[in-house]
């Protein structure tokens, strides 16, 4: 059963609720509370945030839009679109007028999906040829992409409940460790397998074309052997569903940043939120920093399956989630 689904089941039961789970995947579920409240859920997707709220968040450029007029430092960047949404709209902005504006903003930059999650497709782009290889990826399977700005810095996500900072943590991007004996296929494989006995799912795909894409500037091959205690990192983007490692910081971000982050929290219409930023440092007093994205139903499984102080934060996260459902208002 996926790790978030069982924490579900556990903080229900201490609350009295009843969960019914869908039997084949077992993401989709159905809670009954003690006082007759209703209430459902698809994987990290709880009726927590409003509709509104949570489809803004969603589409990247929305939010962006709104967030920057709000006072927040977003990526500077634009969509654009495949053609069949061309088409459609009277301002079309297709996959060249994209690579155009790209050779205005400066390589390297970052191009990602429009409406995904979990880091799909988000790639760090060089040059004209990795722009069209990624775009044309991305345009398949979504009807938009954004063109943005890379910003250096540290990757963290802030997660917030209404006013309460609940975890923090640095991403750090999928990497590997060399032994002095093992090629870095060997390595991933053996990287892939502690995540399953950690309890993360299966979330190294060695046919991603970024990771090749990442050896090859680093002048490596899958056949390569690293000497012993020498790290190559194998993605540039730091999604923990990607392979990324979390280094927890819930007891020190420092207060500028569980402000910030509960304010874009606010101002976004949102109760529970996932808050990634670039920055130098969150456990010292804010300076500057870059708001990547607000994520409406951010995953924690990877960051639950971590260790057991996070499954705690976790639990308790998911607890105080349960308990805000079941005292809304009923509708009669």
């Amino acid at each position: 059963m996926p790790l978030i689904t069982s924490i579900l089941q556990k903080v229900a039961s201490q609350i009295g609720a009843v969960i019914l789970v869908e039997p084949e995947y077992e993401l989709v579920g159905h809670i009954t509370f003690k006082n007759g409240k209703k209430s459902c859920f698809s994987s990290t997707k709880l009726n927590i945030n409003g509709f509104g709220s949570a489809y803004l968040a969603k589409d990247k450029a929305y939010s962006n839009f709104f967030l920057n007029k709000f006072g927040y430092k977003v990526p500077e960047g634009k969509t654009f679109f495949n053609a069949q949404i061309c088409n459609k709209i009277s301002n079309p902005r297709n996959i060249d007028d994209g690579f155009n504006y790209a050779k205005e903003l400066g390589f390297p930059l970052i191009v990602k999906p429009l409406n995904l999650s979990q880091g799909i497709l988000v790639a760090k782009v060089h040059n004209q040829t990795e722009y069209y290889e990624v775009a044309e990826k991305i345009l398949h399977i979504n009807s938009g992409l954004i063109v943005e700005k890379f910003y250096s810095g540290n990757d963290y996500r802030i997660v917030v409940l209404d006013n309460e900072v609940i975890a923090a943590y640095q991403r750090i991007p999928l990497f590997i460790t060399g032994d002095g004996k093992s090629n870095i296929l060997e390595l991933m494989q053996q990287k892939q397998a502690q995540f399953i006995k950690n309890g993360r799912k299966t979330i190294i795909h060695f046919d991603d074309f970024r990771i090749d894409k990442k050896l090859q500037k680093q002048n490596l091959s899958f056949s390569r052997v690293i000497p012993k205690d020498t790290i190559v990192y194998l993605l540039d983007n730091a999604n923990l569903s990607s392979g990324g490692e979390a280094i927890d910081l819930t007891e020190s971000i420092h207060p500028d940043f569980q402000k910030l982050a509960v304010n874009i929290t606010k101002d976004i219409g949102l109760r529970l939120a996932g808050v990634d930023l670039i920055t130098s440092d969150i456990t010292k007093p804010m300076v500057d920093y870059t708001l990547l994205e607000v994520n409406g139903s951010p995953s924690l499984s990877h960051y639950a399956a971590s260790g057991e102080i996070q499954t705690k934060r976790v639990e308790d996260l998911y607890l105080k989630v349960l308990k805000a459902l079941e005292s809304e208002t009923m509708i009669e």
